[in-house]
């Protein structure tokens, strides 16, 4: 349907000083602080995970070498999706001067919504991130406590019960990921990397990860995760999180959460010549997903 006159009836007539709600201020890209970006020139992308070798074994005098197999662990496909949005003016409305105020005003607003999409999808990762409804390669959710071996063992990535972010809960999770080991039971070496919070754990990750002493106690102890640096790049807010209570790690295991670009942000507009309207439309095309889960440690909260 067309922005027609009768839709801005005070934007016709004298006296107007002001008009708003199309341009508030927005947030950044955010996406950018927790995925790996890259392109992509065909429909869908795959990636496979490879088991690698188990430990050497000891090889007793005369007696043959040991021989091992690699294989493929899982794979995951990465569907991108198309994201549009558009408007039009009709000709009367262009007829009487409100074209240039209407699509330079409408423009930013479609730029705003099509950002705004993209957040979203992007932090639904982490939101759906504990639901068995949403399952990787590996045929489990994004968290979970038994992300599956070749060797027959698990990974875990979240704790086996559920902590809101202090203290204790931080420095649990910073151990649990140095015993990550690979497909064959290999450990690998993982370190966290960000901390990544909601709005209302903002204040909390300040006081864990940027004050000199320990947080909470009379005692005079250094605040172990600080001069560690265990948490080396801080932290960021989400705002699109939508549990108050979650709280989310990356790491430096590489291809975990991974953001595919088929087609960037492209505008566009035209003329219908049956009616005369000017129509607009904003387009992309992407994919959020993840291929490695340990790419990421994550708690829902206790609540």
């Amino acid at each position: 349907m067309a922005i027609s006159r009768a839709q801005l009836l005070k934007e016709l007539l004298p006296g107007l000083n002001a008009l708003f709600g199309m341009e508030y201020g927005r947030y950044g890209e955010q996406h950018k602080e927790i995925y790996e970006t890259e392109t992509s020139e065909r429909s869908f992308e795959e990636e496979t995970k490879l088991s690698g070798f188990s430990a050497a074994p000891v090889k007793n005098e005369g007696s043959a070498i040991a021989y091992d197999n690699a294989q493929e662990a899982w794979t995951t496909r990465y569907n991108h999706e198309t994201i549009a949005l558009g408007f039009s003016i009709t000709e009367e409305a262009i007829e009487d001067n409100l074209y240039d105020s209407l699509s330079a005003r409408y423009t930013k607003g479609l730029a705003r919504a099509m950002a705004y999409t993209k957040q979203v999808k992007s932090a639904a990762t982490l939101n759906n991130g504990f639901s068995a409804a949403y399952v990787g390669g590996d045929g489990v959710a994004l968290f979970s406590t038994a992300h599956p071996l070749v060797s027959g063992g698990t990974n875990s990535n979240r704790p086996a019960t559920a902590a809101d972010l202090n203290e204790t809960s931080l420095e649990n999770a910073v151990i649990q990921i140095a015993a990550w080991t690979d497909e064959r039971g290999l450990l690998i070496a993982a370190k966290p990397k960000k901390l990544i919070v909601p709005p209302a754990l903002q204040f909390v990750a300040t006081r864990l990860l940027e004050t000199n002493l320990r947080v909470g106690t009379t005692d005079n102890d250094i605040n172990a995760l600080k001069n560690n640096g265990s948490i080396p790049e801080g932290y960021t807010v989400n705002n699109y999180l939508t549990d108050t209570n979650g709280w989310y790690l990356t790491t430096d295991v590489p291809n975990g959460l991974k953001h595919f670009v088929r087609s960037p942000l492209a505008n566009s507009m035209d003329g219908d010549f049956d009616t005369g309207n000017v129509r607009y439309k904003a387009r992309e095309r992407y994919s959020f997903g993840w291929s490695d889960p340990l790419g990421m440690f994550g708690s829902p909260g206790s609540a």
